[in-house]
């Protein structure tokens, strides 16, 4: 049992002595979040599974002032099963974009990048079920988010962002490369 405390202690002293530098020109980022609420779903009785999501950004822009400009992807998927009076039907969405972010670097706080951007997104519906009382269509979708990442060490972190993919709230883990 001390040896498991003592390494656990050396450990984390190893993590928390890291220091994670701020996103900037030529950072990777992939994060993979589960989402929480969205009106998909919303407003059935039956079960609604939550979001999950996989996003990719890579500093392309340092700008003018304490910022950079990133570019990257989104997918993100959510279903829902709905049931009523002997109707099953079955939706899931997935949604495909390309986002965009600025990263703001003029924080004193290290380990935290904060950032806001926009993504356009195309939404494919998928519907399976004896209901012909619903119409199901994909379409486009253009959406802002906010989010922050807090990095335990250079290469891992945890993320949040507000806005629109899949969830209105995503929260999960992030890796920087």
């Amino acid at each position: 049992m001390k040896r498991l405390i003592k390494t656990s202690l050396i450990l984390l002293s190893a993590i928390y002595g890291l220091q994670a530098q701020e996103f900037e020109s030529g950072t990777n980022a992939i994060n993979l979040g589960i989402g929480l609420g969205g009106s998909y779903g919303t407003f059935t009785t039956s079960s609604v599974s939550p979001g999950f999501s996989v996003s990719y950004e890579r500093g392309i822009w340092d700008i003018g002032g304490p910022g950079v400009i990133s570019l990257g992807g989104f997918i993100g998927v959510k279903a829902y099963r709905y049931e009523f009076i002997g109707s099953n039907s079955k939706w899931s969405y997935t949604t495909v974009g390309f986002r965009g972010a600025y990263h703001f670097n003029g924080l004193e706080v290290e380990n935290l990048d904060v950032y806001g951007g926009a993504m356009l997104a195309y939404n494919i519906a998928n519907f399976s079920g004896d209901s012909v009382a619903f119409k199901v269509a994909s379409t486009f979708r253009p959406t802002i988010y906010v989010g922050g990442r807090w990095y335990f060490s250079d290469t891992f972190g945890v993320f949040a962002e507000a806005g629109y993919g899949v969830a209105f709230l995503t929260v999960g883990g992030t890796f920087r490369f």
